[in-house]
């Protein structure tokens, strides 16, 4: 089943006071690029949108316990918050690598973190069994409509925003920002360009597009650590498939070029996975801007002080 504009606007109205309605910046002159900030959302990523519209959407009995999820992390901090919203308990089950900022910002929201290997599939196994352990609801982080429609609002912010867009570049972990945007935006107008970014050392989607169905990659490696899901979500894959015009992948350096020339040009602070869009846009943005207007969602800034300094040397 694929997003349509009906749910995506009706998670407008549910998240409406809760996710920021977040801006669009022009980079010009140094950068014929716009970004869309969603690392300006309460928990510094956009995953608010899809995780308080999950819960929005469950019934108090089905609230009443308390709800988990398996996070890298910026999907933690939004469920964490949700939760802290509806008054009810949360548990995050974070990789073992997970940054600390990341951590602590599901722990200022009042969520128990709790720690499960370096993969998707390490951290869900163990959500999985505590779920069934303490009668926890679990919230998955992409492969889910509601996540989707939820994630989805921010692309009809942008059509809203910047009439005159013709591109729109979104980095891709597991799929759901993607899913729910390009939904968005083509339903919206077919004409525009949507394309996807992910790490080359963890192109699950890439692979997937390839395959004709999702694949599961033995191994991950990249900076960008909110986009090394090992497999997209069956969903997602469909929205993709349904879509999304191109997927591209890029590597950690040109991830650095790209956080770097954010803080140069906006001193945007930004974690390495909300810098991939723009990684992906810099080689093509001057070829697409002839058509119009491009905009890459920058989709978080969880990143500390010291790891950004490191992080641009």
């Amino acid at each position: 089943m694929l997003a349509t504009l009906e749910g995506i606007r009706a998670a407008a109205a549910r998240v409406q006071g809760i996710a920021r309605r977040t801006p669009v910046l022009d980079l010009a002159p140094l950068l014929p690029l716009q970004v869309k900030c969603e690392q300006m959302q309460p928990i510094g990523a956009f995953k608010i949108r899809g995780a308080y519209n999950y819960l929005a959407r469950m019934t108090e009995a089905q609230r009443a316990a308390g709800v988990i999820t398996y996070s890298s992390g910026n999907h933690g901090q939004a469920v964490a918050f949700a939760a802290q919203r509806f008054g009810i308990p949360a548990v995050i089950v974070m990789p073992e690598t997970a940054p600390a900022v990341k951590v602590e910002g599901a722990r200022r929201w009042g969520a128990e973190v709790l720690f499960a290997g370096t993969t998707t599939v390490h951290r869900q196994a163990r959500a999985e069994a505590i779920a069934n352990e303490r009668g926890l609801a679990i919230v998955p982080p992409f492969d889910c409509l509601p996540i989707i429609e939820g994630q989805g609002t921010a692309g009809l912010e942008i059509v809203a925003q910047v009439p005159e867009v013709r591109t729109v570049v979104v980095p891709v972990g597991g799929g759901g920002l993607i899913s729910g945007v390009a939904a968005a935006v083509k339903l919206t107008d077919p004409s525009i360009r949507v394309v996807g970014v992910e790490p080359e050392g963890a192109p699950k989607m890439s692979q997937s597009l390839a395959a004709g169905m999702p694949v599961t990659l033995s191994a991950v490696s990249s900076i960008a650590d909110g986009l090394m899901a090992v497999r997209p979500g069956v969903m997602n894959f469909l929205h993709v498939q349904a879509f999304v015009d191109e997927v591209i992948t890029v590597s950690d350096a040109e991830i650095v070029d790209a956080a770097r020339a954010l803080w140069d040009s906006a001193r945007i602070a930004i974690e390495p996975s909300g810098a991939t869009s723009v990684a992906g846009a810099l080689p093509r943005v001057a070829d697409w801007a002839r058509e119009g207007a491009v905009v890459a969602v920058l989709s978080g800034g969880n990143v500390s002080l010291a790891s950004l300094a490191e992080l641009l040397g």
